[in-house]
């Protein structure tokens, strides 16, 4: 039985006076997550990557199509399904009346867990609020406000973990120590579905990923193979100049840095010999390997033209249906909790 299977999901909003036309965010999104797995969803701005979660944590109503945790329904079933998830909302939301260890106590009180002061204790030193324990929600930083979610997702031990852009903002020792955590609980048989932008930390942890354009799925496959569709190197270096116009439209440029795919060493010569006959000079020249940047942005440039990686006409890889995917973003306190 998967931990996560999204059944044919769709949400459509109604016009509006801003908006003439309904909005299709979610289009039948259909695929499956398998227990323990460290599954990543990713996307633009917009792509309906929250939009779907909120329809896994009971947020919002899909039009159409089903949603099942651990084989509970969400809607049919909402308080089982609930119990079985820790949902970690993109927003900062918290209550201001309590301390951090006043507010994991309630969180469990809403799950019916007594006397849970071990777990917290072990949450409050893993998440390093161990001395931010008795401190009101108000006092603390935002990075440390990011943490407490983290700890108030995790307090009643949900099995499913779902991680909506965790890291958006935050410092480099709470994305460490974030994920060092999860990836210990995810070692342990959680399964954890992530959403992000940063997409090392994708590469990194997710065995598997989506990756959802203006409400469907245009890549599904383990992140090994999505790697291995990409161009196999990437041409790097910097320049004070605008590129040549034969390979300014190839080219992936941040500032002074300019990164080109390259396929064999003829690529390599071809955009080197261009930026030479332009009269420009190439600094700090590098090849390396296309990461899961460079896959994502060739996805998302395919899709374009309704192109999807990762299913073939002998079906999707393993733990897929008939995919695509949504948009829109919405949380709410206590997340998990039971209504």
């Amino acid at each position: 039985m998967p931990a996560i299977s999204f059944q044919s999901v769709s949400k459509i909003y109604p016009a509006t006076s801003a908006q003439s036309a309904p909005l299709r965010a979610l289009d039948g999104v259909s695929f499956d997550i398998q227990e323990g797995e460290f599954f990543g969803l990713l996307g633009p701005n917009g792509a309906g990557k929250t939009t779907l979660i909120s329809v896994l944590a009971g947020l919002t109503r899909a039009s159409s199509g089903r949603v099942l945790v651990q084989g509970c329904d969400v809607q049919a079933d909402y308080a089982q399904a609930r119990r079985k998830l820790g949902v970690v909302p993109q927003e900062l939301v918290f209550d201001p009346f309590f301390n951090v260890r006043e507010a994991l106590r309630f969180q469990s009180g809403y799950f019916g867990i007594r006397h849970n002061d071990a777990w917290i204790d072990e949450l409050l030193s893993s998440l390093g609020l161990a001395d931010k324990a008795n401190a009101n929600m108000r006092q603390l930083s935002g990075g440390m406000k990011r943490r407490v979610l983290v700890a108030l997702a995790l307090v009643h031990k949900p099995p499913v973990i779902v991680l909506d852009e965790p890291t958006a903002g935050v410092d480099v020792e709470l994305r460490q120590t974030l994920w060092q955590f999860i990836a210990k609980l995810n070692k342990q048989g959680s399964t954890v579905l992530l959403t992000t932008h940063y997409l090392e930390e994708a590469e990194a942890l997710c065995g598997r990923l989506a990756m959802l354009k203006k409400g469907q799925v245009v890549a599904l496959d383990r992140t090994s193979e999505l790697l291995k569709k990409a161009a196999s190197t990437v041409l790097r270096f910097k320049i004070d100049s605008e590129l040549p116009a034969s390979i300014r439209d190839k080219a992936r440029v941040t500032g002074r840095i300019v990164q080109l795919p390259a396929n064999s060493a003829a690529d390599i010569e071809l955009y080197l010999a261009a930026v030479r006959e332009a009269g420009l000079v190439a600094q700090d020249i590098e090849i390396r390997k296309a990461d899961l940047e460079d896959v994502f942005l060739e996805v998302m440039a395919g899709a374009q033209g309704g192109e999807r990686v990762g299913m073939s006409a002998d079906g999707p890889p393993l733990g897929a249906r008939d995919p695509s995917g949504g948009s829109a973003v919405r949380a709410a306190t206590s997340v998990g909790a039971i209504p």
